[in-house]
């Protein structure tokens, strides 16, 4: 895989590959059986290094956290220096006991941040980034919360991942009448994400057309925020890859 293109995460000066390598598949834990460990995981990964990537993404809930803690360990091996490499992680699942550790409230999204950095090792991460919407918190809450993670330096930019159109306009509306980082403010940028079910993404990464939620694409054109589609190339590491999806 030889060529890999460097774009500007949305309306941001980070630079980061066109191809972010996803996290979920590596770290063992009793939850996915399938979960590959730090000695089958690590070639891979050294790959991806080693061709150009630059950008990961994980989340809390994946493998228990621990494919946080294999994200963490195995890019401080492959890479000199934190600069050279991205890390996104996501905030929302059940990560810790009782009914306050899930979901997007100030008091989860504070101590997950905490807890995040713990496990890969690191003082901020890139890309922070909301899970799922969280219909039980106030929106204005959850904005303020990731508006001070962002000030408290313990994240570069935000984003959300797996939100329907009306979702993530309700959260760029808030965040304009808070004065919060928001879409395309240059202190911060909200990348969607958008998984398998609502996206069709060509190969090439450069057209995406709309298989369930269609309102979402307008939403993430210019000159708003970006979309980095997920599950968008299976197989292409291997060179399985031989159609795209259809539209």
């Amino acid at each position: 895989m030889g060529g890999v293109e460097y774009v500007n995460l949305g309306r941001t000066g980070l630079r980061v590959s066109r191809v972010c390598l996803g996290m979920m598949s590596y770290g063992c834990h009793e939850s996915r059986e399938w979960a590959l460990d730090e000695a089958a995981a690590e070639p891979i990964v050294r790959r991806a290094a080693e061709s150009g990537i630059t950008f990961f993404d994980t989340a809390d809930v994946y493998n228990g956290g621990e494919s946080e803690v294999l994200t963490g360990r195995l890019l401080r091996r492959l890479f000199g220096m934190r600069e050279e490499y991205v890390v996104a992680t996501k905030v929302h699942g059940q990560t810790m006991p009782g009914e306050n550790g899930r979901g997007l409230s100030r008091k989860h999204v504070l101590a997950s941040i905490d807890a995040s950095l713990e496990r890969l090792d690191l003082d901020y991460v890139d890309l922070y980034q909301i899970h799922r919407f969280d219909s039980r918190t106030p929106i204005e809450e959850t904005m303020e919360a990731l508006h001070d993670v962002v000030r408290a330096g313990k994240a570069r930019y935000i984003g959300a991942s797996s939100m329907f159109a009306w979702q993530l306009a309700k959260a760029q509306h808030v965040a304009d009448l808070g004065g919060e980082h928001r879409p395309g403010d240059r202190r911060a940028v909200l990348v969607l994400r958008e998984p398998r079910r609502h996206l069709a993404v060509d190969v090439r990464g450069d057209r995406v057309a709309a298989a369930r939620d269609g309102a979402v694409v307008p939403l993430v054109a210019p000159p708003g925020p970006r979309s980095t589609p997920f599950s968008g190339g299976p197989g292409l590491l291997s060179s399985r890859r031989r159609t795209r999806w259809p539209a």
